[in-house]
């Protein structure tokens, strides 16, 4: 019988980031009992909530942007690959003035804290960090997106992006007595839809099934999360919520400091070694960075977990363009945030003649629709090409409430049958600005619509990120329509460079969901779909099986 020793499970040896201080007021010490206590007023708690929101909402990791600079510079990296890493780079750029944020989905605030066993606050914390986040999202340019049920039916948007998600823990690690650590994330709709979880058995845990089974389930991720992505992966766990837990904090590379060896104890270790096969294998789907090419994936993480004999979770999660994480600290000299990049101008490549693309086909969005069709009819799939004119704007409400229309006998209206039709919602507008953010969102959610609405005359040119189902391609060749795709991520830029007019035109109770009306100039984008029955992604979305050698058993 073995004695009895205590394991942690994630025993990560710490995160040591630059700081930048917040605060030195509200923090303080008292001694009881001969032991130092850190007393921290709500006031702080509040503040480094409103700093952290601000700050990933605007800034990104230093890392982060190296990576993109990577791929513009690589000379194995494809075309549509330095156009979507320097797309997001300029738009890096335009977030770093703290206007408008960088992604227009500004997210579901999350938050996992460790606060030390002699920590004294005032009541309870979850309130205070609340109260920042709320007033970052009321004084920032960012976008409500919670809804809150009425009934099993009916929602409505809370108006301040509440609640958020707060979990607090207890540190009893030595010498963390007198402080308290917090991750702050947001979480925007795209990335969060592809986190998975799978229930598999022990069959999987040999390499050649092992990168099989990644190999179908990888591409399956597709695009729609705004690649080039931060991909986690953790196999096995004490629970399914405990897998899928530490994948989230895996992307966010918070768990960068883990062993790299398993053993006998039941700790969970970083495979630095599957970490580049998977890596290796990303990088021969042909998805690239949304469009085609290599970087499907700036970097990967491989956490194996102890597991019940009888279970194997598989977890998988990505952070997306939008990396927006931060560590905040607080001790006895006061409260700190990870300190993010203010600069990214300096990774921008110089611009020469060079680097500007002649193929790039220009199209009139403001002519008749059976004219725009004839022209996208001639181009084909994965063409670049740059929209000037008017868009409407519709995304999940207002398409459900079009449908309802539909099955009440009521025409399709013009507005969808005259105009090519963007998936998106904007972030508030800022003062003197034509727009807020307002980048593209998921197409996948509105596949169900497409058909009927193509079949009653509209929708026949869409505008989204991500990929399509099949049902979607079938129906852009019976019905003569396009997807057109648009890079997921530079939500700034798009707003500061391409649009130039932003009104709304139905449904104005649905907030951000409501039907607009947009002017556009030069806007990017890439032709996915067309109506001769081609999809871009169809052959690079496909599994293939792996020819690799199984190893001994494990």
């Amino acid at each position: 019988m073995n004695s009895f020793r205590y394991q942690d499970i994630l025993p990560i040896a710490g995160n040591n980031p630059e700081f930048r201080l917040i605060t030195k007021d509200g923090i303080s010490t008292t001694t009881v009992d001969g032991r130092t206590f850190l007393k921290i007023e709500p006031s702080v708690l509040e503040k480094v909530a409103y700093e952290a929101i601000h700050d990933i909402s605007f800034f990104l990791r230093t890392e982060h942007l190296t990576q993109l600079a990577k791929i513009i510079e690589d000379p194995e990296a494809s075309p549509n690959d330095r156009f979507v890493a320097t797309d997001l780079m300029k738009n890096a750029n335009v977030a770093a003035s703290g206007i408008l944020p960088m992604c227009q989905d500004t997210g579901t605030a999350l938050v996992s804290a460790k606060r030390g066993s002699q920590v004294l606050t005032d009541g309870p914390d979850e309130v205070a960090v609340s109260k920042g986040i709320y007033e970052a999202y009321q004084k920032l340019n960012l976008r409500y997106s919670q809804l809150s049920p009425l009934n099993m039916w009916e929602e409505k948007n809370t108006g301040d992006n509440l609640p958020a998600q707060i979990e607090i823990y207890s540190d009893t690690k030595p010498g963390h007595e007198n402080t308290y650590e917090m991750l702050f994330i947001a979480k925007g709709g795209g990335s969060a839809n592809k986190s998975f979880l799978y229930q598999e058995t022990k069959a999987v845990l040999n390499k050649t099934s092992f990168l099989n089974f990644l190999d179908e389930k990888l591409r399956s991720i597709g695009t729609s999360a705004c690649p080039p992505y931060h991909l986690a992966i953790v196999v096995g766990g004490t629970s399914a919520e405990y897998a899928l837990k530490t994948s989230k904090l895996a992307s966010t590379h918070y768990l960068d400091s883990l062993p790299t060896q398993g053993g006998t104890e039941g700790n969970g270790y970083r495979d630095l070694e599957m970490e580049a096969e998977v890596l290796k294998l990303t990088q021969s789907f042909g998805i690239g960075a949304q469009f085609g090419g290599k970087y499907f994936c700036h970097d990967v993480r491989v956490i194996r977990l102890p597991r019940h004999g009888a279970s194997c979770p598989i977890a998988i999660s990505v952070s997306c363009s939008a990396d927006r994480q931060a560590i905040v600290k607080i001790d006895a000299t006061g409260a700190y945030i990870e300190a993010l990049d203010r600069d990214p101008a300096r990774f921008l490549p110089e611009v020469t003649d060079e680097h500007l693309d002649d193929n790039v086909v220009k199209i009139n969005l403001n002519q008749p629709m059976d004219d725009i069709r004839a022209t996208l009819s001639k181009l084909a799939v994965k063409t670049r090409i740059s929209l000037t004119g008017s868009l409407i704007v519709a995304r999940d409400l207002a398409h459900a409430k079009i449908l309802e229309m539909i099955d009440r006998g009521e025409e399709l209206p013009s507005y969808f049958k005259d105009y090519a039709v963007y998936y998106a919602g904007p972030a508030k507008t800022p003062e003197g600005y034509a727009s807020g953010s307002f980048g593209p969102t998921t197409a996948g959610r509105m596949d169900a619509y497409v058909d009927r609405f193509q079949k009653a005359g509209g929708s026949y040119v869409m505008l989204a990120k991500g990929n399509r189902s099949n049902a979607v391609t079938q129906a852009c060749k019976a019905n003569g329509g396009f997807y057109l795709g648009s890079i997921g991520g530079p939500a700034a830029r798009l707003a500061k460079d391409n649009i130039t007019k932003v009104e709304v035109l139905d449904f104005p109770e649905l907030g951000m969901e409501a039907i607009w009306k947009i002017e556009v100039k030069d806007f990017p984008a890439f032709v996915v779909v067309d109506d001769k029955g081609n999809d871009f992604f169809a052959d690079t979305l496909r599994p293939v099986a792996l020819n690799i050698p199984v190893g001994p058993p494990s």
